[in-house]
């Protein structure tokens, strides 16, 4: 992003939790799309991911990120003892900070010390420490924005920890900052106690989020613009798209179920396994594969595939690349993700598996919860059914297996959703507006 003025560049600087995470490929290509759009951007990390895998659109990114140092949880010791390891990794952030603007390290001390005090899990519990972390690690974020003086903007990728650093590191900077919420960030009280999301929202420029469903829910919390941008279709997606030849396999006699996503309660695999069962007990010829990462409903899953006898039908495929993910939306016959809203508020936005299904052709069966609605229309380009209900989850499964003609509609018209709807690259053009706006304030 280049400036009118004298040729400056106009630099935002993206604070994120980890980079690059396996399982949020839709950041890293948001991140090489406004480089390709001529945004220059400088990725601050708090923390290294631990996956070793990595989607291809990672070694396309220009900027290499840097990396706060290293720490250990602070839930699990004693504030001296964690300050005693890591203070001498921050003091000299601090430091230089304070020196080049000490009003805005004070302002964001403030902030640090009563969002401590609010925070509390009762009126006579101890303040929360994170937010002591938090300001140490904003110290260094704002080190490394003050040394580039291109920056101009900071944008954060979810609207909890990311953000919060992110906040603290413009007022220690005096620039203006901006976040993207997607899911749990949004509805999860816990991770924005005592109205901190809304907070968030007042002292920011603009939000973006992934669904209309959570504009409307953001919106009703602040006066500060928030942007429905849908996601897209990932970069190395789009690319596999482009360049595959390949025709979808015809079916055999009988039906190969998908899913994919982490096993997670808000995913609703378990019931995605009861629905499975019940195809069985009705002798429909079929075979299901999950694939996605291990989390907390993985225990849950297993026991259902044990109890109902699925181990020859019902196969868990741990994580995929995106090239052996595409080949197995191509082999599939339907997609099935029965997500669902878990009592404490989390839930999906609109999973970006289940866009790729429908750009692969593939027949979507999922639920109508959250920003779910906004894709898929019952009937129409994908069948809805009510979450945490497996016997009609079984019935669309079955409806697809014995209607070919239907099939074929449903997935002819989820290609076309696809094309009007989510293309990355309209709404990464539109992302980069809203930074050369704020830049230019």
């Amino acid at each position: 992003m280049q400036s009118t003025n004298k040729g400056k560049k106009e630099k935002v600087a993206y604070i994120l939790k980890n980079f690059p995470k396996l399982s949020e490929t839709f950041i890293a290509s948001e991140i090489y799309r406004l480089e390709q759009l001529g945004v220059d951007l400088k990725l601050l990390v708090i923390k290294p991911c631990g996956d070793d895998a990595r989607h291809a659109v990672v070694a396309r990114i220009k900027e290499r990120p840097y990396y706060l140092p290293a720490t250990t949880s602070l839930s699990e010791t004693s504030l001296f003892k964690w300050l005693k390891l890591h203070l001498p990794d921050f003091r000299r952030s601090v430091a230089a900070v304070c020196k080049q603007n000490p009003g805005g390290v004070l302002k964001a001390a403030r902030f640090a010390l009563f969002q401590s005090i609010r925070a509390r899990r009762s009126f006579f519990g101890l303040p929360r420490k994170v937010y002591l972390k938090e300001f140490l690690q904003a110290a260094a974020m704002a080190e490394q924005i003050i040394l580039d003086k291109d920056v101009k903007h900071i944008h954060a990728h979810f609207a909890h920890g990311a953000t919060t650093v992110a906040w603290m590191a413009a007022m220690m900077t005096d620039l203006r900052f901006s976040f993207t919420a997607h899911a749990k960030d949004i509805y999860l009280e816990s991770l924005n106690p005592a109205g901190l999301l809304a907070r968030k929202m007042d002292a920011a420029q603009f939000v973006v989020t992934c669904t209309e469903a959570n504009r409307s829910h953001l919106q009703a919390l602040s006066k500060t613009p928030v942007h429905c941008l849908y996601h897209g279709l990932t970069v190395d997606f789009s690319d596999l798209l482009n360049e595959s030849q390949t025709v979808r396999h015809e079916r055999n006699g009988h039906i190969r179920a998908l899913a994919v996503g982490r096993l997670i309660e808000k995913k609703g695999l378990d019931t995605f396994v009861e629905a499975c069962g019940i195809l069985k007990e009705r002798k429909v010829n079929f075979e299901a594969l999950i694939v996605g990462e291990s989390g907390d409903a993985e225990a849950k899953v297993r026991r259902y595939i044990e109890a109902d006898g699925l181990s020859a039908h019902v196969q868990l495929a741990g994580a995929m690349p995106q090239t052996r993910l595409f080949a197995e939306y191509r082999r599939a016959d339907v997609f099935c993700l029965p997500c669902r809203i878990l009592e404490n508020g989390d839930r999906d936005g609109i999973p970006n598996v289940m866009v790729e299904a429908m750009a692969c052709g593939v027949p979507v069966v999922t639920t109508n919860v959250s920003g779910i609605p906004e894709v898929i229309s019952n009937g129409r380009n994908g069948l809805l059914v009510e979450p945490d209900d497996p016997t009609a989850l079984a019935d669309s499964l079955e409806k697809i297996y014995l209607d070919k003609s239907l099939s074929a509609r449903l997935s002819n018209a989820g290609l076309e959703t696809v094309k009007e709807r989510f293309n990355g690259e309209i709404s990464a053009r539109k992302l980069a507006e809203m930074f050369r706006r704020v830049c230019r304030g």
